[in-house]
């Protein structure tokens, strides 16, 4: 699906939700415990009633290992070469890990419109190997890109049995993230390439519309989400590109504290636009914006477990594993291996 055509997809999407609050019932009573939020991965899954606040932690782990071309594992070889047999790159990485944690805050000054906002702290590292065999490490952590948003209810509604509801959220990523990170290299410092910076340097309009159904002990749901960057470069050149994603999820309760869940994401995201000039796409694989973009498919499995009782009552605590079932990735990029979500959200 290109961009253009998810966007369209987004906004009708949003019309057609739309619909159902002149079709929709009266107000139903809520659902209670642990399995009334999606998995702890899924951002803006739920809305709040008037005069609600929500508070939450999201400490996220990705870890990246071995080179991919298309939908084939290549070496790192075969990425830099050796000296009687160069490669295209001097230098290539052979291992990556970034840490995010996020804090969020949630306010409803209506049952029908819940405000977000969402302040990364991001931790990067990265290992490389030369083409003569030397290996170096980079790091780089910060303040990423902040988030705003408002979540409005388009409906909530009964089929059969079956609970519905229904809300677009109109985000904002503001590029609060440095675009002028720097590392000892062999080189010396170094401006480091484009996936080691903490930010996107651009104003991204993020849109999304979720469904979340219960019955019984069963939860399930959907979220189509988009990264719409606003602008054509940022101040260093360049421009990620646009990013598409949907989920889709199902949760049972073990009980009113736990649930347990299963989760399948597939990302497509278009490759960077422009390059840095302070950047020399020979050296690295990462400095070369060609090796940008890709679709993945993963699947996940995920924990809620919400206290019941006592002074800490409504606390809940959550966890999330993804792992890639399919993934064809632009150019020659590090592959993604697994991405762990763990959070505490408390609502009051």
């Amino acid at each position: 699906m290109s961009f253009k055509k998810l966007s369209q997809v987004v906004a009708s999407s949003a019309l057609a939700v739309a619909s159902f609050q002149a079709v929709a019932g009266a107000n139903h009573a809520g659902v209670s415990g642990a399995y009334t939020h999606a998995p702890i991965g899924v951002m803006g899954d739920h809305m709040h009633a008037k005069g609600e606040f929500m508070f939450s932690y999201r400490a996220m782990r990705m870890e990246m290992e071995g080179m991919r071309a298309g939908d084939e594992r290549v070496s790192e070889r075969e990425v830099t070469g050796t000296m009687g047999s160069p490669g295209p790159y001097m230098i290539s990485p052979t291992k990556m890990t970034m840490d995010m944690h996020m804090l969020g805050a949630m306010y409803a000054p209506s049952n029908d419109v819940t405000l977000m906002l969402m302040l990364p702290y991001i931790e990067m590292e990265m290992d490389h190997v030369t083409r003569m065999g030397a290996e170096f490490t980079t790091e780089t952590s910060g303040i990423g890109d902040a988030k705003i948003a408002a979540l409005f209810k388009m409906g909530e509604y009964t089929s059969g049995e079956v609970l519905n509801r229904v809300h677009f959220t109109a985000g904002l990523s503001a590029p609060t993230g440095s675009l002028d990170e720097k590392d000892l290299t062999p080189m010396g410092v170094s401006q480091l390439p484009y996936p080691m910076q903490l930010g996107t340097g651009t104003w991204d309009l993020r849109p999304a519309i979720t469904h979340q159904a219960y019955k019984g002990q069963w939860n399930w749901g959907s979220q189509l989400s988009a990264s719409l960057p606003l602008e054509s470069r940022n101040d260093e050149g360049y421009r990620w590109g646009p990013k598409g994603e949907l989920s889709v999820w199902g949760a049972f309760a073990m009980s009113d504290a736990l649930s347990l869940s299963l989760r399948l994401r597939a990302s497509k995201w278009a490759g960077i636009s422009g390059e840095r000039d302070d950047l020399n796409p020979m050296m690295v694989s990462t400095a070369d914006t060609s090796n940008s973009g890709g679709t993945r498919v993963e699947a996940g499995l995920g924990a809620n477990y919400m206290i019941q009782g006592g002074s800490l009552a409504g606390n809940r605590f959550s966890l999330e594993v993804l792992a890639p079932i399919q993934q064809r990735l632009e150019g020659v990029q590090l592959e993604t291996d697994l991405t762990v979500t763990a959070g505490w959200q408390l609502a009051m």
